[in-house]
């Protein structure tokens, strides 16, 4: 048996993370050509590298078919209800940092923070009757931010892309979506709310509680653990 462990299949992501593993002493290859997603782990044994999209490996570890796997904290949270009975956190990456947050229309100019917002809702399905539109997502991360800020008049729009523009293409009033600089929103003429803060995010190196950790995979843990000093990161 051997340790999977998923990391990105492309994009910066994947470069970060090999770079990470390889200041650290383990070395991260593809293994044939750019369509391929077998990989190989050099400097520890017992692992076996997986290529894998970003999105897919909270499922992934959810199922137990990978041990160890790199994704943001901000998916890891979003699609695995209790994600802290399912995973263990062994070390956040310092790269892929990004903010979930709540952004509204910045002509908006008496809306600065959540309590307005739901005052806002409310008059909006006064005006216009049906509920203030907020697209993103991430729907179980927003409606637990909605829920602990009292805000209740709204509903949650699917969008899989180009979550800025749903505003100005007049399918939501409001956005929640993924920001590293916030120039994309002040591009699209929004503006984060005050406290709009959902969650901070960054790519970080996951343990899944659901694998199967026999002798053999226990010690490439270890060993791993040992050569990226992680030593005192939680246990599976």
């Amino acid at each position: 048996m051997m340790l999977k462990l998923g990391v990105p299949s492309k994009g910066r992501l994947q470069e970060e993370t090999i770079r990470w593993f390889a200041a650290r002493g383990v070395e991260l290859a593809r293994v044939g050509g750019e369509r391929e997603y077998r990989g190989m782990v050099e400097g520890v044994d017992g692992v076996e590298l997986v290529l894998i999209s970003a999105g897919e490996i909270p499922g992934e570890l959810l199922a137990g078919r990978l041990h160890l796997g790199v994704t943001g904290q901000d998916l890891i949270r979003e699609r695995l209800p209790r994600w802290q009975d399912r995973v263990d956190e062994l070390a956040p990456m310092a790269f892929g940092r990004a903010d979930l947050v709540v952004a509204v229309p910045a002509f908006w100019v008496d809306v600065r923070d959540m309590g307005d917002l739901d005052a806002a809702a409310g008059a909006f399905r006064a005006r216009h009757g049906h509920r203030l539109r907020v697209a993103t997502k991430y729907h179980h991360l927003v409606r637990s931010f909605f829920e602990h800020h009292g805000v209740a008049d709204y509903q949650l729009v699917d969008s899989q892309g180009a979550t800025e523009g749903t505003v100005k293409n007049l399918t939501a009033e409001a956005i929640a979506d993924i920001t590293s600089t916030g120039s994309t929103l002040r591009d699209n003429h929004l503006r984060i709310l005050d406290d709009g803060l959902i969650l901070q995010s960054e790519a970080t190196l996951f343990l899944s509680k659901a694998a199967t950790w026999g002798a053999p995979e226990t010690a490439a843990l270890d060993a791993l653990r040992t050569r990226l000093g992680l030593e005192n990161a939680p246990a599976e």
